[in-house]
């Protein structure tokens, strides 16, 4: 009899400690089970913004025609180098490179049997997106000739623009500047354009024109704080 009301008592134990469980969420079946799983907050949600520039500090572009490989390199400056440090207010400063490359010659071959690339014209036009989805013009602006404005005081250049040709030509534009944004901003877009002219076959007067593009989305991150300025040389990349 003892041993009996011992597993009497035992099985009471284990039932209880089940019902106590259940009742806790630990089990399925219970009141909770059927509950949908909290979801992430609408603010968060709106918030998101991809960019690939953000996560790395570095975006570069390739873009193939006729085996020459068009490349854009967008980097923020050391004035502003935390890129999850960029807010609406403040100034924001990034740089940004094009060069070509002929990828029907091996890196090695000697320059002259490479077919030449001349960057003519350059322009950058920006649009902002808000926490709503709103998509707005936005304060970043750039439209001039390439060998006017470029890093090199004398490029190498011709009746088609500035030489870009890796590795004895590229564009390059320094410290420039994304002011204040709506606070509610949640990132900007910049949409490049190189308008370029490139030989057909190597050494020979007979070029093609065409406008490479790309569009670049930086992240700008909630704060009331400006995005905060560091010293640097006037020419420091």
């Amino acid at each position: 009899m003892n041993a009996f009301f011992r597993r009497l008592a035992l099985a009471g134990c284990a039932l209880t400690l089940l019902v106590v469980l259940s009742a806790c969420g630990l089990f399925p079946g219970g009141d909770d089970a059927d509950s949908p799983t909290p979801s992430p907050s609408a603010a968060a949600s709106e918030r998101e913004f991809d960019s690939e520039f953000t996560h790395d500090g570095t975006f570069q572009s390739h873009n193939t025609t006729s085996d020459v490989d068009y490349v854009f390199t967008i980097w923020p400056t050391k004035s502003t180098p935390r890129t999850n440090d960029w807010y609406p207010l403040g100034d924001k400063n990034f740089s940004f490179t094009f060069q070509a490359y002929d990828m029907s010659r091996d890196f090695r071959d000697p320059f002259s049997t490479k077919r030449q690339t001349f960057l003519q014209h350059v322009k950058v036009t920006s649009t902002i997106t808000t926490e709503s989805g709103n998509v707005t013009d936005g304060p970043y602006t750039l439209d001039a000739t390439a060998a006017a404005i470029t890093f090199d005081p004398e490029p190498v250049s011709n009746q088609w623009g500035m030489l870009v040709t890796s590795p004895k030509g590229s564009f390059e534009l320094r410290n420039q500047t994304i002011g204040d944004l709506p606070e509610d901003t949640i990132g900007i877009t910049l949409r490049f354009e190189a308008t370029v002219w490139t030989e057909n076959a190597a050494g020979k007067p007979d070029v093609t024109p065409q406008v490479i593009t790309q569009e670049v989305p930086i992240a700008i991150f909630a704060s009331d704080t400006p995005t905060e300025q560091q010293e640097i040389p006037k020419n420091a990349n």
